[in-house]
């Protein structure tokens, strides 16, 4: 096992930790806990996946000394208000990551998203519905993943991946390290920052009675809300204008005619780029 630690506040709010050098898939471990019975409320945590995997069943490479982390859960919940947790995780996982990275200025990334969102002077943003981008590069992702369980509820996995040391190579995006933007911050600190930062969020998500306030968290360290986007929906391309994302976490996107489409999935980019990648 190797040396992950809880945060003060995710320690007294009664989470628990398994830490591990390598692993197959924090989410299969999470998963495989709460098939096992496992409560909930435990974190897996690694500084190296060999089987990850990342959204629509892609494969999220987790090189060495990077973090990868999941949190199983079990809330008191709706199928539609545990929908919203990927939001919570990305507001925590920003709030984390801001602590974490040195506030300098303000790079355009070459997808055309700077690191502002709507708060200018930071250089983290969030990108719809599941990205954590710095200088308008993935510094992270998120993954949920859930089981129904015999008693008709859900465990929930939310897997946090954060590229602490390296990004990995032959992407087709840009991405970054926490290494690379000049902090020498490991995934260890990374995790326990983040784990309390959860605990703050989770809170005021309540069992998805304030899930309101956490979208509009999300909304203030959005990336490209206002500007020109371009969703591929499994090779349908809609273009607009990126308005928001609605009050259950659908991007609105507005389109030349003026009509309002509500995205509930697919790949988006920004500015200029868009029509490049799409």
């Amino acid at each position: 096992m190797t040396a992950f630690a809880l945060g003060a506040k995710a320690r007294a709010a009664g989470y628990r930790l398994r830490g591990f050098d390598a692993v197959g898939s924090t989410n299969c471990e999470a998963l495989a806990a709460a098939a096992s019975g496992d409560p909930g409320g435990i974190w897996f945590a690694a500084l190296q996946q060999t089987a990850g995997r990342g959204r629509r069943g892609r494969q999220w490479s987790t090189p060495y000394g990077n973090l990868a982390a999941t949190l199983l859960i079990i809330p008191d919940a709706d199928a539609s208000a545990a929908a919203t947790l990927g939001f919570v995780a990305g507001v925590a996982l920003n709030r984390a990551l801001c602590q974490l990275l040195p506030e300098t200025s303000i790079r355009i990334g070459v997808d055309g998203a700077d690191g502002g969102g709507q708060s200018q002077g930071t250089r983290i943003a969030l990108k719809w519905p599941n990205d954590v981008l710095a200088d308008g590069a993935k510094l992270a992702g998120i993954l949920l993943e859930a089981q129904k369980l015999d008693d008709g509820r859900h465990a929930i996995a939310i897997g946090c991946g954060v590229n602490a040391l390296a990004a990995p190579d032959g992407l087709p995006y840009p991405a970054t390290s926490l290494t690379e933007l000049g902090t020498g911050r490991t995934a260890q600190q990374v995790f326990e920052t983040l784990s309390d930062c959860w605990v703050e969020v989770f809170g005021l998500w309540a069992d998805g009675r304030g899930t309101a306030q956490v979208l509009q968290y999300w909304r203030e360290a959005a990336a490209g809300i206002g500007s020109p986007v371009a969703i591929n929906q499994n090779g349908q391309i809609v273009r607009g204008i990126f308005e928001t994302i609605d009050d259950t976490g659908r991007l609105i996107v507005r389109a030349d005619n003026d009509a309002r489409i509500a995205i509930t999935a697919g790949d988006v980019h920004f500015g200029a780029t868009a029509s490049a990648r799409s």
